[in-house]
């Protein structure tokens, strides 16, 4: 395939309308034909389920939550939206087995299950209401970033505000049954998880402390133990940066971390079966506040949106040695912080 289809939700603070489409041409190696698709208000995270239905965050009037979209027709097409009072969640989740959507609140500190019907659309299951808070001004309440399965198919939400990382064992219908609960240090303010191939170890990202953390994972029981901890960031850096996105590759060997504010994608390699981790490469964004960042199926190619300068870059991988090496920057998308790949 030499044409990849690309979606990016965005921030409509400014300039931006929704959400966007664009083309990958593998064979030029650039970015290509930006399209407006569809209009939300502030779309900044959403899935895509392998039925083709978009399930991105909304707000309207007041209230937030998930709808529905049908990704096969241009301009998407809404199907139905689920909203109450409050703000929208940060992070939404496909289980595809189950036929399951999590959605992970930040600003409510809560989880919401739905089920999927034969049509794509969502029934309310379950809800998780977490509590707590931190010592960071960040972390006055629980806040939900992340809200997804485990290798062995359990539910794992990261709460950046209360410090936490809590395993959930998840029923056919979509109920939730709390198994395990770990605590970072105090501030780390974790924010997303990746698991190692194997699913014996966990990868945690920092957003408030600018650290990643490798984690054993325990099968049997859903929890969790610390390994060790590396920074996302120069030792020397004094300004200001969260840590965002966080991509493992399929043969665990890399991982690869967002930073908002130093404006880098930070590379670390792993070894010791999945122990350790080392960072090999700090490579700038090209622009301001990257967030989400994603690859191709051959994770050749790394896709980082900066969300405050309104331009993608475009980043060729190594498989080798895991080092990213810039192709594009001058991609315009307004506002974008989600992107995924349709094929």
């Amino acid at each position: 395939m030499t044409t990849h289809k690309i979606l990016f939700g965005t921030y409509t603070k400014r300039i931006s309308k929704g959400i966007y489409e664009a083309e990958l041409n593998t064979e030029t190696k650039q970015l290509t034909n930006p399209q407006f698709i569809g209009s939300l208000t502030n779309p900044t995270y959403f899935a895509l389920s392998q039925a083709n239905k978009l399930y991105a965050v909304e707000n309207r009037d007041g209230q937030g939550g998930v709808v529905t979209m049908d990704n096969s027709a241009r301009p998407l097409q809404e199907l139905e939206v689920h909203l109450s009072e409050g703000s929208a969640p940060a992070y939404i989740g496909v289980d595809e087995a189950r036929q399951l959507v999590y959605a992970g609140y930040y600003h409510r500190g809560s989880v919401e299950v739905y089920r999927i019907d034969a049509n794509g659309k969502l029934t309310l299951s379950d809800t998780f209401q977490n509590e707590g808070s931190g010592p960071r001004p960040e972390q006055g309440s629980a806040h939900v970033h992340f809200s997804h399965l485990t290798p062995d198919n359990r539910l794992v939400v990261v709460d950046l505000g209360t410090d936490e990382v809590i395993t959930f064992d998840v029923s056919d219908d979509g109920q939730l049954t709390e198994v395990a609960r770990y605590h970072t240090d105090e501030g780390f303010g974790p924010r997303h998880i990746r698991f190692s191939p194997d699913g014996h170890y966990a990868y945690l990202l920092g957003e408030l402390s600018s650290l990643l953390s490798v984690l054993k994972y325990d099968q049997e029981t859903g929890q969790f133990e610390h390994v060790m901890t590396a920074s996302t960031i120069p030792n020397d850096w004094t300004e200001h940066n969260g840590c965002a996105a966080l991509r493992i590759s399929k043969d665990g060997r890399f991982i690869y971390a967002s930073n908002r504010g130093h404006n880098s994608v930070a590379v670390f390699e792993i070894s010791n079966q999945g122990a350790e981790i080392k960072r090999v490469q700090l490579i700038s964004t090209e622009g301001d506040f990257p967030r989400d960042m994603n690859w191709d199926a051959n994770e050749q190619f790394l896709i980082v949106p900066n969300q405050n300068t309104d331009n993608v870059s475009l980043f060729e991988r190594n498989a080798q040695d895991g080092q990213l090496t810039l192709l594009q920057k001058d991609f315009a998308i307004p506002e974008s912080v989600r992107v995924i790949f349709e094929n």
